[in-house]
């Protein structure tokens, strides 16, 4: 059962289509969380070089979608994982989507959605969602879109790369969906 079957919204897909664009760009150097688009990411939530970014990257995607779309950007200007999916709760636009609920069945993920990662003391990752299969063995496969991450799904990463993680990864902690 779909939560809402107005997704996904244009602005949704205006911010996947913002992080396709993205693919492949790198930190220069490599590990130094800087870069000349990596710097704009973080410029996006009032940063300057040198910070984790992988928030500041979906920002930034749904920032740039919000003025091409001439929607308004709801999301929480940070680049705290955590703090983006506390504050997201009080925020009109916004759906928290628990994994419970997809895991029950009870809400379907979107093209555009973000997905929320919590490794404890205060340590997440995070990206956009492009599209939801299923494997072979009948498990739910995300296939995302994620800044500061690379080849290998690290949270540490130097590049905006394509990924795939299963809904069943402990660490996976919810949604964000956006209006």
């Amino acid at each position: 059962m779909n939560i809402n079957n107005n997704w996904p919204s244009e602005l949704h897909l205006a911010a996947l289509e913002v992080a396709k664009e993205q693919v492949g760009v790198q930190e220069e150097p490599k590990g130094s969380n800087k870069g000349p688009m990596i710097n704009e990411y973080l410029k996006a939530v009032g940063l300057g070089p040198g910070y984790a970014w992988c928030q500041a990257f979906v920002y930034w995607c749904y920032a740039v979608a919000a003025k091409r779309t001439e929607a308004e950007n709801v999301l929480v200007k940070t680049a705290g994982v955590y703090d983006c999916w506390n504050r997201s709760t009080k925020r009109k636009g916004v759906l928290k989507i628990a994994k419970s609920e997809v895991v029950a069945g009870k809400a379907t993920l979107q093209p555009g959605d973000q997905f929320v990662m919590m490794f404890g003391k205060g340590a997440g990752h995070t990206g956009i969602i492009e599209n939801v299969t299923e494997n072979e063995a009948g498990a739910i496969v995300l296939h995302t879109i994620e800044g500061n991450s690379n080849n290998s799904g690290s949270r540490e990463g130097y590049a905006v790369v394509r990924q795939t993680r299963l809904l069943s990864e402990k660490a996976l902690l919810g949604f964000l969906r956006y209006s």
